[in-house]
């Protein structure tokens, strides 16, 4: 096709045309394929999936025209398994169609840890350490020692656990704690001609603590029985719950540590 230029108009003419036709074709890109390609001005309101389960959030995103990919999956105590913790990007924000959203969620199992040593520690001291360790404080039973607050026995499903033992992250141990030798007053029970086994039956049913233990010979009476006690029984002598008693034994063993201390 031959473009007449015999004058100048035709010429102006014919480069309008062109200049047209470019402006056309530019506008028509930015303004009709583009956003027709790209979902332009079609944006979604990013949802709140914290605390949603797996299994849920396949639909649920779906109907939003929204995907989802797990970035990670570490255990949170007291957190139900499988669930949203943290997400990305956060709820609210603007995005578009067939955006990917990024979860973090819970672990079906808690992994095991290492029961730390708690007995003679303070109550603040083993709380720190079990928050740390990812367990859980459950009852605290105050028991009468003269060590106040001071951690006596650890507990794991109703029986002592040993430090060492492996439990599952988020377990509950309930700690026994000394109150203080507290105000309960009463009579020195007499524990004079028992045998030492005895007297600690005794002192323990009566809240005491066997203290120092002396060895002494006495040929008159058979060994591992009790010859003395400090404080002696009687004479209105009295004593609080948690103090603690010495004990004089014939051919006994020295222990010039209080019992318990040897707990």
């Amino acid at each position: 096709m031959k473009i007449s230029t015999n004058s100048r108009t035709d010429l102006f003419v014919h480069i309008s045309l062109v200049v047209a036709l470019v402006v056309a074709l530019f506008l028509g890109f930015f303004f009709l394929y583009l956003p027709f390609t790209t979902n332009h001005g079609q944006s979604i309101t990013v949802p709140d999936l914290t605390g949603m389960s797996t299994e849920q959030l396949e639909d649920y995103l779906d109907e939003r025209n929204l995907r989802y990919e797990v970035v990670d999956c570490t255990f949170v105590v007291g957190q139900k398994p499988l669930t949203v913790i943290r997400q990305t990007p956060k709820s609210g924000l603007r995005v578009k169609e067939d955006r990917k959203i990024y979860v973090y969620i819970t672990a079906l199992n808690a992994p095991n840890v290492k029961m730390p040593q708690l007995e003679d520690r303070t109550l603040n001291s083993a709380k720190a350490e079990l928050a740390r360790l990812g367990l859980r404080l459950g009852e605290i039973k105050y028991v009468p020692d003269p060590a106040q607050n001071s951690v006596m026995a650890q507990l794991f499903n109703g029986s002592p656990i040993k430090p060492g033992t492996l439990i599952p992250q988020g377990s509950i141990i309930v700690l026994e704690v000394g109150d203080g030798i507290g105000n309960t007053e009463f009579d020195v029970p007499d524990v004079v001609g028992k045998t030492l086994e005895d007297a600690d039956f005794v002192l323990k049913a009566s809240s005491l603590k066997r203290g120092l233990v002396m060895p002494v010979d006495d040929p008159t009476k058979a060994p591992g029985t009790v010859v003395r006690q400090n404080p002696e029984a009687g004479a209105g002598n009295k004593i609080h719950v948690g103090e603690v008693i010495d004990l004089w034994v014939v051919g006994g063993t020295p222990d010039t540590q209080p019992e318990q201390q040897n707990e």
